[in-house]
């Protein structure tokens, strides 16, 4: 249209209402890096107090502008005590923030999964906290979002009880030609697109039954396939999931609307992952700033029960790291 409207002379302008943002470089990361300064300028006004394993901050100062409820704030400078934190609270000019479940360490491993870097380490304490209902994370290539995602709803589903089974979507939206109608059952038609489930659940099984042998492993795995449903999206209007562990995959191709629609099936108990790269958006008509998945984080930014992180350091291999960032 627009070279048509070149070509007789007529100016046309870019359709700007479903745009939630002009660049993608301005959205919200869910992480923010205190000032190197911070203690010093801080250090008499701050309140602590000890409640179980965690530490709370009550700061005030600059700071306070910037926050939102649950982004994560660190401090990381040498030589000084390094801070991981989540804010809690906001009120007045003072926030309060609450340090972080280490999910480095080995003891706390879901799933047998331990986070390699801090934007994993902020993922898997949203992942696990039982308050936050609605999580979404973005990332490049082989960051870890699926692998994460699945862990953590592993760990509520069979071993917390928590969730009763984990329910899996995505938008199959090819990425090249298509290859026409698939045979089976809607589970069925739906298995060539969650390869990304399949893989994960190999590498998260070899990890929990190396020393059960053969049949332990085959048993793990029966387990794990039986709490894990696939389902298509075109059939999601009108339904509602109780006490459901939900994970949206690709969540870049949806529109805003897709997503509405997808966000609002959740009934009481239960927790939406929503994940996507939207460095990879294959759907027509769809750009960074009118993708559904850009429009959660933006909507979202600051409700106490939802959280957001960006992930940074891809964790896959030094191949696919390389190819993120050249190609």
């Amino acid at each position: 249209m627009r070279i048509k409207a070149r070509a007789l002379g007529l100016d046309a302008q870019d359709y700007e209402n479903d745009k939630v943002l002009d660049d993608g470089e301005l959205l919200y990361s869910g992480s923010m890096a205190l000032p190197h300064d911070f203690w010093n300028r801080q250090s008499k006004t701050v309140e602590s107090w000890q409640q179980g394993s965690h530490t709370f901050y009550r700061v005030s100062g600059p700071v306070v502008a910037q926050c939102h409820i649950n982004q994560f704030v660190y401090f990381e400078a040498p030589g000084e005590p390094a801070l991981h934190a989540r804010v809690v609270e906001i009120r007045d000019k003072t926030v309060v923030l609450k340090t972080l479940r280490d999910f480095t360490h080995l003891k706390n491993a879901v799933w047998g999964v331990t986070s390699r870097n801090r934007e994993q380490n902020f993922a898997l304490n949203l992942l696990m906290d039982p308050d936050i209902d609605f999580v979404t994370l973005t990332g490049t290539a082989g960051t870890g979002k699926t692998l994460m995602a699945l862990a953590a709803g592993l760990t509520q589903v069979l071993d917390e009880r928590r969730y009763t089974e984990i329910i899996m979507t995505r938008a199959t939206v090819s990425v090249g030609e298509d290859i026409g109608f698939l045979p089976g059952t809607e589970e069925e038609k739906m298995g060539p697109w969650m390869g990304a489930l399949d893989d994960n659940l190999e590498f998260l099984a070899k990890g929990d039954g190396g020393n059960a042998g053969e049949w332990g492993r085959a048993a793990t795995n029966e387990l794990v396939r039986s709490r894990i449903k696939i389902k298509s999206m075109n059939f999601m209007r009108g339904r509602t999931f109780m006490n459901k562990y939900l994970i949206i995959d690709e969540a870049q191709n949806l529109t805003p609307k897709q997503m509405k629609t997808l966000i609002t099936r959740a009934g009481p108990g239960t927790k939406i992952i929503c994940m996507g790269n939207l460095a990879q958006i294959d759907t027509p008509y769809l750009t960074e700033g009118s993708s559904g998945m850009t429009y959660a984080v933006d909507r979202f930014k600051g409700w106490p029960h939802g959280g957001h992180i960006t992930l940074a350091r891809g964790e896959r291999s030094r191949l696919a790291d390389y190819a993120s960032d050249v190609l």
